[in-house]
Parts: C-alpha cells; structure tokens; sequence
C-alpha cells in the first residue's frame, strides 16, 4: 500500500510517498480503506520532533492522526463493526499514522461515521472534535450560562470549539482576523475580537474558562479576563508535572514540565484560577456521542480546503501556513 512517511526527525526532506506492506491486525483492531485523512497543526510538528521526548514512532512512521473509511478485515475479538461499515476516528498517539491507503485502528478508537456527512466531512473531526470535547466538557465542565473564551476561532480547533462550547450552553468570545470575523459569528460566537483591531484582554471580562489554542505570552494575558474559580486548559503548553505522571515519564522530564508550567500556575492560583495542558487521546465513545451532534446538525464540519493524496506533502505545507479557515483533509479515493 501507498503511505506517506517520515524517515528521520528533521527540519526538512524527511517525509516522503513509500510503498509498505499491508498491516497485520491484532484481535481487537479494524482494517479501514482510508477515504480520506484530516490534518492537524501535530502533523506537521512531530516529523520535525517537536514531540520527541512525548510521542514515540518507529522510524519510519506514517504520518497523519485523523481518518475516515470502510472497514475491509476485523480482528477475531471485535464485536462493534463488521466488514463494509463506514467509520472515522483518531489514530494519534498509538503508533501509526492515516496517511495511507490502510489503517489499523483498534475498535475503541473508531465510531461510526454519520450519515449525513461525507469522508472528506468525517475525517474532518475525530481529533478537534475530541480534544474540544475533553478540554470543554470534561475538563474545564463547562456549564450553561458561563463563559469560554477560545482564541484564533476561525482556526481547526476554533471552529468546532466554538459550536460544541455554545451546544454547552456557553456564552463564548474568540478572536479573529477582520475577514473572519463574519465566520466566527456564523458558528455562534458571541464577543468577537478583532485582533487586527484591539487586544482581546483590554476588552473580554469575567469569564470562566480559557482554552489556550494560541503559543506565545496569550496564555498569561488570558489571566486578566477570567474571574475567580476559573480554568486554562492548554493545548499549546507548557506541559505541566500531571501531564508527565500521566505519560509516566521521568524524572527529568517532570521536573523540567514543573519549571515550565510554574510561572502559568502561580499566577493563575492568586485569582483562584486552576492550569492544566491537555493531550487528546482517542475514544469511540466520545467520538460516537460526537457524531450524534453532527447527525443532528447541532455542530457542523468547517473545511478549508481537500487535496488529493498525491499532493498531500503540499497538504501539510499549505497547513503549516496557520491561515486556514478550519480544516485541511487529503482524499485518498
């Protein structure tokens, strides 16, 4: 089968179309026929190894985290889904990638695809749907009537987060660039910053939760617009000591996230404010309850622009650009 790879951790000319042997499966995994594989800003970061010391591959690895297909073979021990079914899912952080013809995805990761969406529209989702899902609903418990700030919402991230932050019952402010302004709005936004124009933390007040989506100093201004018993959850770092024990790194590495973190989390704490930096992980639960939203049409998917998979190197460079208008997917078929 035809994948795209990454050989080696480098700035550049690592990645590249390898022909490799079609996957084994284990008795709890499903073959999908990939249709078609969502890209996320992490694609583009771990073949240059930013994510090193987090995420392990065995080189090479197949690049991609998001995807959405039929399944072709199931493992002896799969009880969910059977040959022919249409599904989608986050394969990021279990070692393998989506960016090629097949993909093993163990059956907790994978959920139905709705049928109201297509491939290109399914792939789309599984790791902005996820990571929103687990940063707004789990962590931070966003609840009706409050407020959530989540900046850069025209972004991958910004605009699903948005949606499921208003599905919540959320008031919720972002930032956007004046030609964007019209599409955060469209997607239920409420307060809408023009970045071009004003600084978000001289106007936005009172809220209750921040979803950290933008690097830089973002994270420490976002402090002045939260009230007490407020929360940051970050998807942009610093990690923090609970992320490490989570991952059961050592030593080194926790002691080094806690000197990163500290500075966030000491000044969040005078105001009563709670940090913590998430990693998605996948889920077909969440997902499947995902899909419900998207059947509903209570969320929809926001794509920017689809490139064939022979053009999927120019996929990722197109994305690394950080000015597309929600998601970029690769069709495979």
């Amino acid at each position: 089968m035809k994948a795209l790879i990454f050989t080696r951790y480098a700035k550049a000319d690592n990645i590249a179309f390898a022909d490799l042997p079609r996957p084994a499966l284990k008795p709890d995994e499903i073959l999908v026929e990939v249709h078609a594989a969502g890209l996320n800003p992490i694609d583009t970061m771990i073949p240059k190894g930013a994510f090193r010391p987090i995420l392990r591959f065995e080189l090479p690895a197949t690049l991609g985290s998001d995807l959405a297909g039929v399944v072709v073979e199931t493992g002896s021990r799969v009880t969910r889904f059977r040959k022919g079914d249409a599904v989608f899912a986050s394969i990021f952080d279990l070692g393998t990638g989506s960016l090629a013809e097949f993909a093993v995805v163990p059956e907790g990761a994978a959920a139905l695809k709705p049928s109201n969406l297509d491939f290109v529209q399914a792939a789309s989702i599984p790791m902005v749907g996820l990571t929103s899902w687990q940063a707004l609903k789990e962590r931070a418990r966003v609840r009706p009537g409050q407020k959530v700030f989540v900046p850069a919402g025209s972004g991958g991230i910004g605009t699903f987060a948005i949606q499921l932050a208003k599905h919540l019952g959320a008031k919720v402010g972002t930032t956007a660039s004046t030609g964007n302004v019209e599409l955060v709005r469209s997607l239920g936004a409420d307060e809408v910053i023009d970045y071009k124009k004003q600084e978000f933390e001289n106007v936005l007040r009172d809220y209750d939760a921040v979803l950290g989506t933008v690097r830089g100093d973002a994270l420490m201004k976002s402090l002045r617009i939260l009230k007490p018993n407020s929360s940051i959850v970050s998807l942009v770092g610093p990690p923090d000591v609970a992320f490490a024990r989570a991952r059961e790194m050592n030593f080194v590495l926790k002691f080094v996230f806690g000197l990163l973190s500290r500075k966030i989390i000491r000044t969040g704490r005078k105001n009563g404010t709670a940090y913590s930096f998430l990693f998605v992980h996948p889920d077909g639960g969440q997902l499947a309850e995902i899909g419900e939203l998207l059947k509903a049409g209570k969320i929809r998917p926001v794509i920017d622009k689809v490139f064939p998979f022979t053009e999927a190197k120019e996929a990722l460079a197109y994305l690394e650009k950080g000015r597309a208008k929600g998601k970029v997917v690769v069709r495979m078929k």
